[in-house]
């Protein structure tokens, strides 16, 4: 009885978090010999974000390879729509309340609304949250795995893609509805998404980070499933496939955040 036990502990050692970091991370040991730091990303940060931690630098200096949902240093394939899917006018596919909190935000981040008909509802939602980011002073260049990206390609690190951006948009694509939930959701979790925002990015700034804090809903509960639950299972998998060695991970914040995080993944995985 007790010789399986410990043959399924020593299968998978999980989740050190014993140890703390200035930033959102875990250290997970794999059966295999390996060895992730998990990093709760932000794609778009601020200034002051720049540059990474010392902690963290010396973690990829040490690694093997760094692994990223997505090289975005790389070339992205542009988000077109679907063509067998029309895109009526956006004030057709939304309820009245959503459609003028559609303006509203609009208005807010500068945007002309009108200029959003022709997209598809998933390309609208990814466009307001991204000028919302920016709004608050978020920007690409200081996101976490940009910078990661550029450390490691100056070292000449290998770099793993856990999707990649062409499987990124076309799980975008495969939406239901052409991205419909996602967009309402933008909509109806606006102030409630720059809140989260707001709580991520104090996990990097303020060097003590509170994982267990409660961040507000900003996703309905299918497509968050989807968007979260579902790729921490597939990402999970594919990171027990790798050969031998230490791995920097990163992943968006909200991938370590919640009873489905991908390090509780690992805890549950113990067979």
């Amino acid at each position: 009885m007790v010789e399986p036990v410990l043959s399924r502990l020593k299968k998978y050692l999980i989740a050190n978090k014993t140890k703390h970091y200035p930033y959102p991370a875990y250290d997970v040991s794999l059966a295999g010999n390996i060895h992730l730091h998990l990093v709760g990303s932000i794609h778009m940060a601020s200034k002051n974000m720049f540059p990474l931690p010392q902690t963290l630098i010396n973690k990829l200096n040490q690694c093997d390879a760094l692994i990223v949902e997505a090289d975005i240093t790389d070339t992205v394939p542009p988000l077109t729509n679907n063509p067998d899917i029309p895109c009526p006018p956006v004030k057709q596919r939304l309820s009245p309340s959503l459609y003028l909190k559609f303006k509203h935000y609009c208005q807010e981040i500068k945007l002309h609304y009108e200029q959003l008909d022709a997209l598809a509802a998933w390309q609208i939602a990814l466009f307001l949250q991204a000028n919302q980011a920016q709004s608050l002073g978020l920007f690409p260049q200081y996101g976490i795995d940009y910078q990661l990206l550029q450390v490691a390609q100056q070292q000449q690190k290998p770099i793993i893609e856990l999707e990649g951006a062409a499987s990124q948009i076309e799980l975008l694509m495969n939406l239901p509805n052409n991205g419909q939930s996602l967009l309402e959701d933008t909509l109806t979790y606006w102030r409630s998404n720059a809140r989260s925002l707001q709580i991520m990015l104090s996990w990097w700034i303020n060097f003590k980070p509170e994982l267990n804090l409660k961040l507000p809903r900003t996703f309905r509960d299918d497509v968050y499933q989807l968007l979260m639950q579902e790729r921490n299972l597939l990402w999970c998998q594919k990171l027990k496939k790798l050969s031998a060695g230490h791995y920097v991970v990163a992943v968006g914040a909200l991938h370590l955040y919640g009873d489905n995080n991908l390090a509780n993944l690992f805890k549950r995985q113990i067979d």
